[in-house]
């Protein structure tokens, strides 16, 4: 009796900081404009914000909702579209960008689908892949205007959201492999039964506002089931991701 061969994976893959250097130049120059878009929403009553108002802001809403910007919305009815609008121009991103050389092939050599999920607005991710030659490799591209449930924004780490995500391209948890830098992501994904990839090489903090420096081992969780460098070195650990 013949033996039916085991489906393809399907790949989730994050962006920044896993696929290129976002924190070589591109999430500074965010994070100033960031600083900069909070400073003015927090001094609109007449009182000029200081900057440990403003850090506690980013961090306190990063830490509670895994997002700043969903703490700016639901306490300051800031608009998203122009927060991700103004936070993101940092102008020709040629000049910022960093990433390692053959990202194309490593994508080819690994089998099934791959989808682009990530938290930055699309504008953005959309030209970071365009100049990353890879964006013929992804079958679909959720940025984070896509994250919406129930009409609510649902970023990562949303539960809710992943489910969405898996429902709407019929695939089970266990087909699904993330491939990402941010544990909280990894975490929630692991929790539903998705397959973890973490990826270290560009992690330098590990706060939002780049104060909290990483601690020298970066210990592997239980919830990961594979950690390495670089994206390159996913074809050799493929065995563990079965």
């Amino acid at each position: 009796m013949a033996t039916s061969l085991p489906r393809a994976p399907v790949w989730l893959f994050d962006l920044d900081n896993t696929l290129h250097d976002a924190s070589h130049a591109i999430f500074p120059a965010i994070s100033a404009n960031m600083n900069t878009y909070i400073a003015r929403v927090l001094s609109q009553n007449g009182e000029t914000a200081t900057q440990a108002m403003i850090n506690a802001a980013r961090v306190g809403y990063w830490k509670r909702y895994g997002a700043t910007l969903l703490g700016m919305m639901r306490h300051h009815q800031v608009c998203p579209a122009d927060f991700l609008r103004q936070t993101h121009d940092i102008g020709p991103l040629a000049e910022l960008l960093r990433f390692e050389r053959g990202l194309g092939r490593l994508l080819r050599r690994l089998p099934g689908r791959k989808i682009l999920l990530t938290n930055a607005p699309n504008s953005y991710s959309t030209e970071i892949v365009r100049r990353l030659k890879l964006h013929n490799h992804f079958s679909h591209h959720v940025a984070i205007e896509h994250m919406h449930v129930h009409r609510q924004l649902r970023p990562k780490p949303s539960k809710l959201m992943l489910r969405r995500l898996l429902r709407k391209h019929g695939v089970a948890a266990q087909r699904c492999i993330l491939v990402e830098d941010t544990l909280a992501n990894l975490r929630t994904a692991r929790q539903l039964g998705l397959r973890t990839v973490w990826v270290t090489q560009y992690l330098r903090v590990s706060d939002p506002i780049g104060t909290a420096p990483l601690p020298r081992t970066l210990k592997c969780p239980g919830y990961v089931n594979v950690k390495v460098k670089s994206v390159r070195q996913l074809p050799a650990r493929l065995s563990r991701l079965r």
